[in-house]
């Protein structure tokens, strides 16, 4: 009102100059907005950030899982050594492969003191930043001489009570499984090696091996070996190593579980694609469109049929360069995870893409739960699961593999650009899983048996 009365007498007092309008002077009584410091505090705190992204503050949790599982498998060694050292070919293998372990050891506590150093340094030099910043915005507080902020705070406070009570207080969840496609680890983002390269027995070019994804009590260092004798196709016994040194020297112990007297007949496995899960062998049954296991305590079989229509005797196989090679009797691929056993085949309804089940493990073993998804088989390799998601490699050239694609069962999501490359001792790949005993993959390519190492985030 005293600013329009202002005016008027300005107009009265002016009526007979030329000047066509009221011209009135304001002036802001409050400080200027520091907008430079605002500038610098974002910054800084983009800076920081950025700091903690780069030292990606993981790492030290990854270090000391990798010991907790390595420490074990060493001190696992070194006991085999000195219940079955012949002082002779068994013991200098054996001293070479604890050597070898206990570099790798070493390695990772370098790695974790260097790391367990710079997240000090990085700690400390954050933590003061973080203190000149709120000192800063504690300053620049004193600008918002209207409150303005001071009461979109209080609004944000009122406005989350009145939702709580409105819709009551939130009751626990109860404890469950994690979703199959939740790893406690993190996505898989890299694979090293080859850590262990090895010869099977007899060079047969088709095969399995690996360690049993949920042993028994005393078998943990244990490793299984299954070698297609007749036709690259068929197999009927599964056989037993109760070291890693014992494996690379050829010494069986406790030596061959029979399946079946003969080769190939009812219960014989057909294919390379079997893993070993709580003292059982799943493989493809011979001649049927459906998964056997083998108990290798009672000697027992029992069987899951697929559903109608699955592919089967070399009707549907892994191949590679661009479909001319592919792998006969690879209709059928077990997995093994962090969850159990699953299944990989494909249907003619679902026009050859693959299909993935889980396998429910009881006393007659089931098929549980299902998933579709868009890939050809004769694209792909061959595929493994870990922490329930489905990858599936892909043939780049005879020195190198490539994991391509991923399908997470939890979200039901594709991808085709996952980009982990791996180096191969041999052009072929006839079977590969992965263990979450020691996160290994265990590949079996042209009488070679190879392992390499997961790394996820």
């Amino acid at each position: 009102m005293k600013l329009l009365q202002l005016c008027a007498l300005l107009i009265v007092a002016h009526q007979g100059a030329s000047s066509p309008g009221c011209v009135c002077e304001f002036k802001n009584l409050e400080k200027p907005f520091p907008h430079d410091q605002l500038r610098t505090v974002e910054d800084s705190a983009s800076t920081c950030n950025e700091k903690y992204k780069q030292q990606n503050l993981q790492d030290i949790d990854v270090l000391l899982l990798a010991l907790e599982h390595r420490m074990p498998q060493l001190e696992a060694m070194v006991w085999e050594l000195e219940r079955e050292d012949d002082g002779d070919l068994y013991g200098a293998v054996s001293l070479q492969v604890i050597h070898n372990e206990q570099v790798e050891v070493l390695k990772l506590i370098q790695q974790l003191s260097n790391s367990t150093v710079g997240s000090q340094l990085l700690n400390t030099d954050t933590e003061r930043k973080l203190q000149e910043m709120k000192e800063e915005m504690r300053d620049l507080q004193t600008y918002d001489s209207m409150q303005v902020v001071k009461r979109d705070q209080a609004n944000t406070r009122l406005k989350r009570d009145l939702d709580q009570c409105q819709n009551g207080q939130p009751r626990p969840a109860p404890l469950t499984q994690p979703p199959q496609g939740n790893c406690p680890l993190g996505r898989m983002v890299n694979i090293t090696g080859p850590r262990i390269t090895s010869v099977a027995p007899g060079s047969n070019a088709y095969g399995a091996w690996g360690r049993d994804a949920k042993p028994e009590a005393g078998k943990e260092s244990w490793y299984w070996l299954v070698m297609l004798t007749a036709s690259n196709a068929f197999a009927h016994y599964v056989r037993r190593f109760s070291s890693l040194s014992a494996l690379i020297v050829g010494a069986s112990r406790p030596g061959n579980v029979q399946i079946s007297p003969s080769n190939p007949t009812t219960n014989t496995i057909q294919g390379p694609n079997a893993v070993l899960y709580e003292e059982a062998l799943y493989y493809g049954c011979y001649n049927k469109d459906a998964i056997c296991r083998f108990n290798l305590t009672d000697l027992s079989v029992t069987s899951v049929q697929l559903p109608k229509g699955t592919r089967f005797n070399s009707k549907s196989n892994f191949c590679h360069t661009g479909h001319t090679v592919c792998y006969p009797y690879t209709d059928l691929d077990l997995a093994t995870d962090e969850s159990g056993v699953w299944v990989i085949y494909t249907t003619s309804e679902n026009f050859g893409n693959l299909i993935l089940s889980k396998v429910e493990l009881g006393k007659e073993p089931t098929l549980g739960q299902t998933w579709h998804t868009s890939l050809y088989k004769q694209a792909v390799t061959n595929t493994f699961v870990a922490c329930g998601i489905l990858y599936a490699t892909r043939y780049v050239s005879a020195g190198t593999e490539e994991i391509f694609y991923a399908f997470d069962t939890t979200t039901g999501l594709e991808r085709y650009d996952v980009g982990i490359y791996m180096q191969k001792m041999s052009a072929n790949i006839m079977s590969l899983n992965y263990s979450p005993v020691d996160h290994m993959l265990y590949v079996y390519g042209d009488g070679k048996m190879v392992s390499y190492q997961v790394e996820f985030e």
